[in-house]
């Protein structure tokens, strides 16, 4: 089912998550639903971690999960390379962005 303004549900999301890893692309509801469940465990728990670390500095940072997850270099690879990559987007945005002000002075 698609919510039109957060698009694909959870479980939808889950599903095609499955068929990414090499599941069937119509698994049994009850499996994208275990799925799902420890999905929120994970991610819910690594938030509180990431909350409890950041508290000591009074913020949350990236770095507060990127220290938990510093052990499995899988996922610290992967969460490295997608944050540059997020960086590269936001500096080719910049580049193409147009000052307002700038373009009413040309004019």
């Amino acid at each position: 089912m698609i919510n039109p303004s957060t698009g694909p549900s959870s479980k939808a999301k889950v599903q095609h998550m499955m068929y990414g890893f090499g599941d069937d692309p119509n698994p049994l509801p009850e499996t994208v639903t275990l799925v799902e469940e420890i999905v929120v465990e994970y991610v819910t728990d690594l938030a509180h971690k990431a909350q409890d670390i950041g508290s000591k500095r009074g913020k949350l940072s990236v770095e507060d999960f990127l220290f938990l997850i510093r052990k499995d270099l899988p996922k610290l690879n992967r969460c490295t390379e997608l944050l540059s990559i997020q960086e590269e987007l936001k500096q080719a945005r910049k580049a193409f962005e147009v000052d307002e002000d700038k373009l009413a002075t040309l004019e």
